[in-house]
């Protein structure tokens, strides 16, 4: 049990450093965090991505369409088991587009994380914001 709590100390120190990479618009080290093998269900589409090219072309589009970002991850509880771990917590990105336009929206966030080669990477992640199933649309005016 003593292992398992000091491992959440080099995961929260991952998504820490992700954060800042997002808010850099650094793709190397946002690409850093992910397994080559990721399995990643995101906002845009399609419902599934496979491999961690698609997730750094979905990260380069945001990018290049970004003037500026901020971001932060809140309410993060982190589970580890052995060589593998659970994370979810609500992810806030605003930013400004190259248009003026800003975007503010929170969203809801799991990832898996697997230790390979002594580097925990995510494995897998979802991100998903709340839907109105009556009208057929997601909620993005939401915040903690």
């Amino acid at each position: 049990m003593e292992e398992e709590a000091m491992a959440e100390d080099p995961i929260r120190q991952r998504i820490e450093d992700y954060t800042k990479a997002i808010r850099a618009k650094d793709i190397d080290g946002v690409m850093s965090f992910f397994a080559p093998n990721l399995v990643s269900f995101d906002l845009a589409p399609p419902l599934r991505y496979t491999g961690a090219d698609n997730k750094r072309q979905e990260w380069q589009d945001a990018f290049d369409a970004y003037d500026s970002i901020d971001y932060e991850v809140r309410d993060l509880t982190v589970t580890v088991h052995g060589d593998v771990a659970f994370v979810h917590g609500l992810n806030h990105f605003k930013g400004t587009l190259a248009s003026g336009n800003i975007t503010d929206t929170w969203v809801r966030w799991t990832a898996c994380f697997q230790q390979i080669d002594g580097v925990w990477l995510v494995v897998h992640d979802h991100v998903s914001v709340p839907a109105d199933i009556e009208h057929g649309q997601a909620v993005l005016d939401l915040s903690p």
